[in-house]
């Protein structure tokens, strides 16, 4: 598994804002308060501006396929769970879902899913 942030940085990378904004693409030098390099050879996370209005460039990741998968099991699990407590006496469905929902928390801890998080 790549990784995907370290601690403190936005994942080593300066992003480029794109053409016409000032630090952009095509731009010699880079955004305000960017430093390429600090001291020890570690990139440093960029400076985000408080401004309102100012244009911000963040990464983005939406997480892994298994990680959407384990989520979308213990979600599904957790509505016929309570589906079969409101409309029956269907005590098996119930319990099965609560042992779907286990399997989906034991595939979410195996798979390192809060690793997936900034």
């Amino acid at each position: 598994m790549a990784k995907q942030v370290g601690p403190a940085t936005a994942s080593g990378a300066v992003p480029s804002p794109g053409p016409g904004v000032p630090g952009g693409a095509g731009s010699a030098g880079l955004a305000a308060g960017v430093s390429a390099s600090a001291a020890g050879g570690q990139e440093v996370a960029p400076f985000i501006s408080q401004v309102p209005g100012t244009p911000v460039h963040f990464p983005t990741f939406h997480g892994r396929p298994v990680s959407w998968f384990a989520v979308s099991l213990i979600m599904v699990a957790f509505l016929i769970g309570g589906l079969a407590l409101v409309f029956g006496p269907t005590w098996w469905l119930f319990w099965v879902s609560l042992g779907l929902a286990a399997v989906g928390v034991l595939i979410a801890m195996s798979t390192g899913i809060f690793d997936d998080w900034y």
